[in-house]
C-alpha cells in the first residue's frame, strides 16, 4: 500500500470519526479499504474495554468471508473465572506483562505458545497475524479503557510483506482513535442513562445543561419503597444490605422500564419514576401495568431470596399526576436533571400513606378520575385523608381487594392492562 492510498485510508477514518460511524462499520471500512488498496488482511479484531455496569469490554470483528460470527460482541469483568483464565492465556495479556506494544504470531505456532483468543485462526486457514497495544496514557484513560488491543491476520503462507506490516503500523491508530471516539460516546449514553435515567439522559446529551432551564410538563408520577426495609437493614449482615436493596430495585426499574416510565431518583430504597406522553390516560394505565409487573417480579424475586435463605419484603407505591418542572436544578458545579414541585411531594405523602391503610398501592384523586370509566372500575376508595404539609383532604383509591379473590375479575384486569 503506497503513501497517497495509505492517506487516503487515513482521511476517511478521520472523517468516519468524526461523524460518529460505528465501530462495526468502522472497522468493515477500514478492511475493505485496505484489502483494495492492496493489504492482504484475511481477519481483523479489535476490543476495547468501557465503563459500562454490567460488560467490561466491547469488540468487534471484520471476516473475508462469511462466517457465523457476530461482528459485535460484549464481554464480562476478566477477573475471575473461566474468562480471566482465557484472559490470562492471551497473546494480549502476555504483551502487556512482557511491555510489548507489538507481536508477530505465526499461527501454527498458538497452540505452542498456548494463546487462547486466537485458536480460532487456525481452524479457519490463516497464516500469519501481527498483535497490537495502543495505550492512551494517564490522561486519555476512562476507567479500565486505557488501551486498545487489535490484532490482524492473512492467509498468505508467509506472512505480511514488510510494506503491508508498515501500513498497519500507520494505519491501525488512526482506526484506534476513531473506535475510542465512537467508544467515549456510547460511554457517555451509558452513564447518562444509567445516572441520570433514559429521558433526562438524552435531554442532557442535545445540550440542555444550562442551569434553571427547565419545562412544565404533566406527568403520571410514581413513588415507591420498601416494606419494613430499615428494620431489614438493621438486623442483616451489612454485607447483605446492597444486594438486599439492588435485587428489589432491580425488581421496580425493570417493571417501569419495561412499561414505558422513566426512573427519575433513586432515594435509598425509594424509587421516583414519571410517564408521560399526550394521552394521560394511558400514561396512568401504563403506570398501572408498571406496579402489576413490579408485584409480579417481587414475588419471583422472594421465592429465589426465600430457598436462598435471605430475607424477603414487598413494597409500597404511590401514583399520582400532576403538573411538574423537568429539567436542570442545583448549582454550576452540581446539577441534577430531575422533576420537582408539589406533586412531587404530594406522591411521596400517598406512598407514605399506604402502610396506614394497609395497601399495597395507593392513588390521589387526580389519578383515579383521569382513568377511563374501565380502569375507575378497579379502583375503590380508601377514605379521606389530609395528607402531612398538603394543604387539601382528598380520597386515595387502591385496586379493587376482588382482584385477589376472583379469578375473572383479575383475568380482565390484566387484559385492560395490556390494551
Amino acid at each position: 500500500m503506497d503513501t497517497t492510498l495509505r492517506l487516503e485510508l487515513m482521511s476517511w477514518l478521520v472523517s468516519a470519526g468524526l461523524t460518529a460511524l460505528p465501530e462495526n462499520d468502522l472497522i468493515r471500512g477500514f478492511c475493505e479499504r485496505a484489502r483494495v488498496g492492496g493489504l492482504d488482511v484475511s481477519r481483523g479484531l479489535v476490543f476495547i474495554d468501557t465503563l459500562h455496569p454490567i460488560f467490561e469490554g466491547r469488540g468487534f470483528r471484520w471476516n473475508d468471508t462469511e462466517t457465523n460470527e457476530s461482528d459485535v460482541f460484549e464481554y464480562g469483568s476478566t477477573d475471575h473465572g473461566e474468562a480471566a483464565t482465557n484472559w490470562r492465556k492471551s497473546a494480549f495479556f502476555h504483551m502487556l506483562e512482557n511491555g510489548h506494544d507489538e507481536l508477530q504470531i505465526n499461527v501454527a505456532d498458538i497452540e505452542t505458545l498456548n494463546f487462547s483468543i486466537m485458536g480460532d485462526l487456525v481452524r479457519n486457514g490463516h497464516r500469519h497475524c501481527i498483535a497490537f497495544l495502543h495505550r492512551f496514557g494517564e490522561a486519555g484513560s476512562m476507567g479500565q479503557m486505557d488501551c486498545l488491543y487489535s490484532y490482524w491476520a492473512t492467509r498468505r503462507e508467509s506472512g505480511f510483506e514488510p510494506r503491508e506490516l508498515a501500513a498497519l503500523r500507520d494505519l491501525v491508530p488512526v482506526l484506534g482513535l476513531a473506535i475510542k471516539s465512537a467508544a467515549q460516546v456510547q460511554i457517555a449514553r451509558t452513564l447518562g442513562r444509567v445516572y441520570l435515567g433514559r429521558d433526562a439522559a438524552e435531554q442532557v446529551l442535545r445540550g440542555r445543561i444550562t442551569r434553571g432551564v427547565t419545562e412544565r410538563i404533566k406527568a403520571v408520577l410514581w413513588f415507591s419503597d420498601l416494606r419494613g426495609s430499615t428494620a431489614i437493614s438493621e438486623a442483616i449482615c451489612p454485607d447483605e444490605i446492597i444486594p438486599f436493596l439492588n435485587d428489589y430495585a432491580e425488581a421496580s426499574i425493570a417493571a417501569i422500564h419495561d412499561s414505558g416510565g422513566d426512573v427519575l431518583k433513586l432515594i435509598g430504597d425509594g424509587v421516583l419514576a414519571m410517564f408521560t406522553g399526550e394521552d394521560m390516560a394511558a400514561a396512568k394505565r401504563c403506570a398501572l401495568r408498571a406496579e402489576h409487573q413490579f408485584r409480579e417480579n417481587i414475588v419471583a424475586l422472594n421465592a429465589r431470596r426465600s430457598a436462598a435463605d435471605r430475607p424477603v419484603t414487598s413494597a409500597y407505591v404511590g401514583l399520582h399526576v400532576g403538573e411538574v418542572f423537568y429539567g436542570n436544578i442545583g448549582s454550576d458545579d452540581r446539577l441534577d436533571f430531575t422533576v420537582v414541585g408539589p406533586a412531587v411531594n404530594e406522591v411521596s405523602r400517598i406512598a407514605s400513606m399506604c402502610a396506614s391503610v394497609d395497601r399495597p398501592l395507593l392513588t390521589s384523586t387526580a389519578f383515579q378520575s383521569g382513568l377511563d370509566t374501565t380502569g375507575q372500575g378497579y379502583l375503590v376508595s380508601t377514605g379521606r385523608f389530609a395528607l402531612r404539609g398538603i394543604g387539601r383532604a382528598q380520597d386515595l383509591y387502591t385496586l379493587d381487594p376482588e382482584l385477589n379473590s376472583d379469578v375473572l375479575i383479575a383475568g380482565k384486569y390484566e387484559r385492560y392492562l395490556a390494551g
